[in-house]
C-alpha cells in the first residue's frame, strides 16, 4: 500500500498532498459493500490525517488535492466554492472538433436515468466549459480530437456531458458516447492535468501538473 502513495504523490507539505488519482478508481467510497476501496480510505490508511476538498469521477484521472490539516481544507475547499481555483482537463473527444468555444448550459441529475446527467437548457443553475482543440487524428480508423477544456463551473459529470452536447462525446465514456465511440479506448479519455490554487498558509499561487496518459 505505501508504494500506491510513492507512485502517485506529486506533492505534498503540512496542509495538503496532491495525489495522481488513476482512472478506474473511485475518489469516495460507494453505498455498497464491493465499492470500499477508494482513493480516500487508501490515502487514511497510509496518513490518517487526510480530508477530502473535492472528487474526480472514477473513470476519470488526474489530479486531486486533499487537505492534512483542518485549515488546509477549509481555505482550499473554500477556493474551489468561490472559483478561485484554475482546473484544466485534457480529453479525447470523437470526431473533428475546429478551433475553440465556450459551452453555457446547465447539466443536471436525470432520475429516470441513474447515474446519467443531461443538458437542460432552461434548468437555472449554470454550467459553463471552455474548450480548445489541439490535435486531431485517428484512432481505429475513425476521426478524433484531443482537446483542452476549462470548466468553469463543477457540476457532476459537466465536461463529459457537455461535450456529448457539442457532439462529440469522449471517447471510452461508457455513459455518454456510442457503442462505437466507447471502443475506440479502454478507458474513459478524461484527465485532469491542471490545478492552481493559494496555499493556505502563505497565500501564494501554486500549481500542479500531471501529464495525460492518453
Amino acid at each position: 500500500m505505501s508504494n500506491f502513495l510513492t507512485e502517485h504523490l506529486i506533492h505534498r507539505d503540512e496542509d495538503f498532498m496532491v495525489i495522481h488519482k488513476p482512472a478506474g478508481l473511485l475518489t469516495v467510497p460507494g453505498k455498497t459493500e464491493d465499492l470500499q476501496d477508494c482513493l480516500i480510505n487508501r490515502l487514511i490508511k497510509l496518513e490518517p490525517k487526510t480530508l477530502l476538498i473535492h472528487r474526480l469521477d472514477r473513470d476519470t484521472s488526474g489530479i486531486l488535492v486533499f487537505a492534512l490539516s483542518r485549515e488546509g481544507q477549509k481555505s482550499i475547499s473554500r477556493q474551489f466554492q468561490e472559483r478561485q481555483t484554475d482546473k484544466t482537463y485534457q480529453a479525447i473527444v470523437a470526431g473533428t472538433l475546429e478551433g475553440k468555444g465556450t459551452v453555457d448550459v446547465p447539466v443536471i441529475y436525470d432520475p429516470s436515468r441513474p447515474p446519467l446527467h443531461i443538458a437542460e437548457p432552461n434548468h437555472n443553475k449554470t454550467a459553463i466549459t471552455e474548450w480548445l482543440a489541439i490535435e486531431h487524428f485517428e484512432i481505429q480508423g475513425q476521426a478524433v480530437t484531443r482537446v483542452k477544456l476549462t470548466p468553469i463551473t463543477g457540476r457532476s459529470h459537466q465536461l463529459r456531458v457537455h461535450m456529448q452536447y457539442l457532439g462529440h462525446p469522449i471517447i471510452g465514456d461508457t455513459l455518454y458516447a456510442t457503442p462505437k465511440q466507447q471502443q475506440l479506448s479502454p478507458r474513459l479519455c478524461l484527465h485532469a492535468e491542471r490545478l492552481s490554487f493559494y496555499h493556505p498558509k502563505t497565500q501564494q499561487l501554486v500549481e500542479f501538473n500531471c501529464p495525460a496518459e492518453f
